[in-house]
């Protein structure tokens, strides 16, 4: 069957196959069974605190005819209806698929007993919200697993798949009729699409850290196509169907046009209450996140940027305890002083001190904000100056491979050192004049790093460093989970303006145009 978006034929492939060997599927089980309190899924990982009914691979039709497959976790031994937490997931439910918190160094600081194991990648733990008297439903999204029909990479269509199966689960005999959104990463980005068709059962959302423009935030930043994360994921959503091909598409249509338009989430479309979360140490999904808080039309609405890593924060108690609270609000009208919270709680990374935590303010942008111009001098720092005193020229060796683990051979520093203690939050606009003799066609990164009084250029451990069992830095891995080197911006070709966003650092600020030619990694 073709598939368009607009008038513009979607491409397809393969998915790789439930049987791949890298599939942890467990198969097509519909059923249901009550697991007894105390029950665990195997000895190492979090019991069951209550009875609670699992009910398998449940049928959610849609308008289309397709039939997607949901797993719900709900009290066994309750009398009144209750709400329910939905994670909407192209990863596979319950346990099932090939990411896990296994992949990553000291499993991000969350040992395995504080899970049960039937929790989606990313999702909340089935075993943690049902004490609270919430139901949690796992979707495969369409094309995942046993979930029917050609698999979607965000937009409008899994917009309108999240919308029936909203409706379709409020409708079931023990739910009170309201249902919210809740994950990390894709599992927030849906949230976008999905609310902004407005289901009229989705109470709230919270999504936990989510991009909101496919092209312009991931796949195509700054006109830079970057494929490799991408093409891994694609390599790890598994199904007997076909997938939507959206790095063919990039090769295909590489500019803006009406399928990359359809990736953009309308957040100004979106009318429930939401607790959205995002961090700096994302290298996707800061900017969707803020975006969309700030594009939201109503005030029913809180930003908290934590200072860990999102799989990290989703399983921490005090987590778990504010997360409660905004869902009690809405979903269960428990009266407590929810709306009393402050529209932002911004964490500052500091590098090598301990992060302030949950910041107070009244609002994102933060109003308080005050905005300083430092111009780039042929001295290689950054002056206070109104006006540079003199032109000049710095040259760098453009065309040197860019490993972007750290700080790369071949780049330009411009340094400047603060008089006090200056914290910053917020967007940042670097404004370059860059030529290149051999060449008209450039890929410009820009970076934003902290160095100690010392000089010596710092990394952030987006993981405590107690709870990876490691006593310093240079045992955690460098990779973007778990290191943060500082904020990127990027632009393709020549170019005279250019805007990065960068967030809470203090002490000495180093602006870094790094390599031309390169592929883009935060880490």
């Amino acid at each position: 069957m073709t598939y368009k978006v607009g008038g513009i034929e979607v491409l397809h492939r393969p998915a790789p196959p439930l049987d791949a060997s890298n599939s942890n599927y467990t198969g097509f089980n519909p059923s249901t069974t009550t697991l007894p309190k105390g029950f665990q899924k195997s000895p190492e990982v979090r019991p069951f605190p209550i009875a609670t009914i699992w009910e398998r691979d449940v049928e959610v039709p849609l308008r289309d005819g397709t039939i997607l497959r949901a797993d719900v976790f709900r009290p066994a031994d309750v009398n009144e209806k209750v709400p329910i937490l939905m994670a909407w997931s192209p990863y596979g439910k319950s346990g099932n698929g090939s990411f896990s918190l296994d992949m990553i160094q000291g499993r991000v600081g969350i040992p395995k007993s504080w899970t049960s194991g039937f929790e989606d990648f990313e999702a909340p733990d089935p075993a943690e919200w049902v004490q609270h008297g919430y139901a949690v439903v796992n979707v495969d999204a369409r094309g995942i697993f046993n979930s029917q029909g050609s698999f979607r990479w965000h937009g409008t269509q899994e917009g309108r798949d999240g919308y029936d199966t909203v409706e379709v689960m409020a409708e079931k005999p023990w739910c009170n009729g309201r249902v919210a959104l809740i994950g990390n990463s894709w599992l927030a980005s849906a949230q976008w699409f999905i609310a902004a068709e407005r289901p009229p059962h989705l109470t709230c959302m919270l999504p936990l850290e989510g991009l909101s423009d496919v092209y312009r935030e991931t796949l195509c930043r700054g006109g830079i196509p970057y494929k490799p994360f991408w093409s891994f994921l694609r390599e790890n959503l598994f199904s007997n169907n076909k997938q939507e091909d959206t790095i063919g598409m990039l090769e295909k249509y590489p500019l803006m046009n009406e399928y990359w338009e359809d990736k953009r989430a309308k957040a100004d479309l979106i009318q429930c209450p939401a607790y959205i979360l995002a961090s700096m140490s994302t290298g996707l999904h800061t900017v969707g996140s803020t975006r969309c808080f700030e594009d939201i039309p109503h005030d029913k609405k809180w930003l908290r940027m934590n200072p860990t890593q999102e799989w990290h924060d989703l399983y921490q108690p005090d987590t778990n305890a504010d997360l409660k609270k905004f869902c009690d609000f809405y979903m269960k009208d428990i009266r407590n002083d929810w709306e009393q919270t402050p529209k932002a709680r911004i964490s500052v990374l500091r590098y090598n001190q301990t992060p302030l935590k949950n910041v107070s303010f009244s609002n994102w942008p933060i109003p308080e904000t005050k905005y300083q111009t430092l111009h780039l001098s042929d001295s290689q720092s950054l002056s206070v100056q109104s006006t540079p005193s003199s032109e000049g020229q710095v040259l760098y060796q453009s065309d040197v491979p860019a490993q972007q683990m750290d700080t790369d051979p071949e780049e330009l520093q411009f340094i400047h050192t603060f008089d006090e203690q200056t914290t910053f939050i917020g967007a940042a606009k670097a404004i370059l004049y860059v030529s290149c003799a051999d060449h008209d066609d450039m890929d410009v990164f820009v970076q934003l790093r902290k160095a100690d009084k010392s000089g010596k250029i710092l990394q952030n451990c987006n993981i405590p460093l107690e709870d990876l069992g490691r006593s310093s830095i240079e045992e955690v891995d460098t990779i973007n989970v778990m290191k943060y080197m500082g904020p990127t911006g990027c632009f393709a070709q020549a170019i005279e303006h250019w805007t990065l966003s960068y967030r809470n650092h203090t002490g000495r600020l180093m602006i870094i145009p790094v390599k031309t030619k390169s592929n883009l990694a935060e880490s």
